[in-house]
């Protein structure tokens, strides 16, 4: 059996309330070191998710988890008809909530202003040169959206799936002002935007990855991966979650590879020595 993402406890993490914006969501803390901000996947902060936020704080940093939908800690792998439920009504409610874009083509999602106040306050909090950020799935343009602030100075997008539509192939849930932002960092400061996705998940288009390349030449860092590569007891028909429902966290895999990336990134950005 290929050893998975372990899971994370959600007892072990802190739990506060942030308000900016006009919105108010619970925050999961765990850590001590600079902050990654860890935007969960559908449909929510997940034990895999807090898996992965454990890494972060083994590295030396503090994850920090803003609660946007479902319910934090519950597992969407359990094989029963109360899970597939929940998974569909989570995310039909945040298609329609406003404080996301899923359908629209060149927008940055409100929520994403609540966002980059929360890195904002976490920077102040935690110090260090900067911010990472992590956006999964769903979310996963919002660390796109979030790289337009400042103190934001590792960017991840895992498999980025907004906006829906095949008319959105060739975009991303990024305004053209935020990403216009973005590509001038990627110019004057070396700002490196990693992305990540597997080869025919129909929810991550090779178009989309080919216009971030447009937009953000070679400070795009694309880790795109084979359906073989991902874990045989994934749970969609095509592998999607590179860093975890898909991941083989064993050494020598082409996802772990791509794990140990993400975190060489927020180690080279956030806590190597000036």
């Amino acid at each position: 059996m290929k050893k998975r993402m372990d899971e994370g406890v959600l007892g072990t993490f802190t739990q506060e309330r942030f308000e900016s914006d006009g919105f108010t969501h619970d925050v999961y803390r765990k850590g001590e070191g600079p902050a990654v901000v860890v935007v969960a996947e559908m449909p929510g902060i997940s034990p895999m998710v807090l898996g992965f936020a454990d890494r972060v704080v083994a590295l030396g940093c503090t994850a920090v988890l803003p609660d946007l939908f479902g319910t934090a800690g519950r597992d969407p792998l359990v094989k029963d008809a109360s899970t597939k439920l929940y998974a569909v009504s989570t995310m039909a409610r945040a298609c329609v909530s406003r404080e996301f874009t899923a359908f629209a083509t060149g927008r940055s999602s409100p929520v994403v202003t609540f966002l980059r106040a929360l890195a904002r306050k976490e920077h102040a909090r935690c110090g260090g040169p900067g911010v990472g950020v992590v956006g999964m799935c769903f979310t996963g343009g919002f660390g796109l959206a979030m790289a337009a602030e400042p103190c934001v100075l590792a960017p991840v997008l895992s498999q980025p799936s907004l906006p829906i539509g095949p008319h959105a192939r060739r975009g991303i849930d990024c305004s053209a002002e935020d990403l216009a932002i973005v590509a001038q960092r990627c110019a004057r400061e070396d700002l490196k935007v990693i992305g990540l996705r597997f080869r025919g998940d129909p929810l991550v288009p090779e178009e989309r990855f080919a216009f971030l390349r447009e937009k953000l030449g070679s400070a795009f860092v694309a880790v795109e991966l084979d359906q073989r590569d991902g874990h045989p007891d994934s749970p969609l028909p095509r592998h999607h979650s590179v860093l975890t429902a898909s991941l083989i966290d064993e050494p020598g895999q082409r996802t772990r590879d791509a794990l140990d990336q993400v975190l060489a990134l927020f180690r080279d950005k956030l806590l190597a020595a000036p």
